[in-house]
């Protein structure tokens, strides 16, 4: 019998972030004990007042449906942070909310790219980006970057990167693999070649408020010019320890790009959760004293683990700006006992040593894998010792 599937589902890759969280699940499930560094969600409860307010929703039978884009109190929420956080002014018809901010990015792919269009993704970059591009029938175009430069292309690169088919660029800063933040000097640069090109800016800023060392965040929107032809991404996610509610949403000056991802939703998923639409308001619009306390315990995370890899001959990392990842280079490995990258790595560390982590292929670098900090420090301990002794057995 000939394959039912289309091409494009035929060659989608799944994602390596949860095949390896499945494996670990999977291995624990054996009675196996598994340090796991592959989950990039914030190992902390949800804050109670915002189960609080989601339970309060259930009780006030609050289970019909909803407006596709999210109800108009989220929309509302969702505006104030903006504008209270960054002086970013929308209205509530520019916001659409989504079922995660992955969701979001699937809907405006879904709705900007027409077939042949080229999206720029910047290596190292999140795993589903250039799967996304690739569904909607668009061309993902890597830019590479080297770790001398922190990761940070020259804005040449970028410009030569460019054909009469470029449609958008995607950004991700803090960066998930990386955790690293672009430079002020590259943010306005890359502005200035978004407007001689006419293009526009997919924004994903699902770590904005998890920065480290007092640093500030810069939105790509509140650069000169840039809000018009911004669309920016965001969450409750991993500000809220709220990965598994799945509430992400997006906002844009362009009506175009609202009506069209708002159509898209309605065709496929209708609304997000009634329930979680409730207690996403409470998270944005209630105290914020959580964030910064979870914040504080992930920079004391991240101390923790530099330090350790640090530690270890043959490896390196650079020091994350924020988020909750260390991506570390493991190159001086390849070539050595069967290690020709960083798949056969991670597998050596799981397999042998019962430590999970991502390979780095899939980020768009062979030469490193990503460990995860969102769990304690007596969890980091234990896996750096035993990626220790793995390193030194190679």
């Amino acid at each position: 019998m000939k394959s039912v599937l289309s091409e494009r589902a035929a060659q989608l890759k799944p994602s390596a972030t949860l095949a390896i969280s499945a494996k670990e699940k999977e291995l624990k499930s054996q009675g196996i004990d598994v340090i796991g560094f592959g989950a990039g969600e914030p190992d902390f409860p949800t804050p109670p007042r915002i189960r609080e307010a989601g339970k309060n929703s259930l009780d006030r039978g609050d289970t019909f449906y909803t407006p596709v884009g999210g109800t108009l109190e989220l929309r509302k929420a969702v505006v104030r942070r903006f504008s209270e956080d960054y002086g970013l002014e929308y209205k509530p018809e520019n916001v659409v909310v989504s079922c995660g901010a992955k969701h979001s990015l699937y809907n405006i792919f879904q709705a900007i790219i027409s077939q042949g269009d080229e999206v720029i993704c910047i290596a190292p970059y999140w795993v589903s980006y250039p799967e996304m591009v690739a569904l909607a029938g668009g061309k993902p175009v890597i830019v590479q970057t080297s770790e001398k430069r922190m990761f940070e292309p020259e804005i040449e690169a970028i410009a030569s990167s460019m054909t009469s088919s470029t449609k958008a660029i995607i950004l991700n800063y803090p960066s998930n693999p990386s955790g690293l933040m672009y430079s002020e000097k590259f943010l306005n640069e890359l502005a200035s070649l978004v407007s001689k090109k006419d293009l526009l800016v997919i924004s994903d800023e699902i770590y904005d408020k998890l920065l480290f060392d007092g640093k500030k965040y810069t939105p790509f929107a509140t650069l000169p010019g840039m809000k018009s032809r911004t669309i920016t991404v965001n969450g409750v996610s991993k500000t809220y320890a709220m990965t598994g509610l799945r509430i992400g949403y997006l906002a844009t000056d362009s009506m175009e790009v609202v009506k069209a991802t708002t159509n898209i939703q309605s065709q496929s998923t209708s609304n997000p959760s009634n329930t979680a639409q409730a207690a996403a308001v409470e998270a944005l619009s209630g105290p914020q004293g959580e964030v910064s306390e979870m914040r504080a315990i992930f920079e004391r995370r991240r101390e923790l683990i530099i330090d350790l890899i640090n530690q270890i001959p043959g490896l390196s990392v650079i020091k994350p700006d924020g988020a909750f990842y260390a991506f570390v280079n493991i190159s001086n490995f390849v070539g050595k006992s069967g290690v020709s990258g960083s798949v056969d790595f991670a597998q050596y560390l799981l397999e042998k040593h019962h430590v999970a982590c991502v390979p780095g292929t899939p980020f768009g670098s062979d030469d490193h894998i990503r460990l995860s900090f969102a769990t304690n420090e007596q969890i980091i301990s234990e896996g750096m010792r035993r990626i220790k002794t793995a390193c030194s057995e190679l």
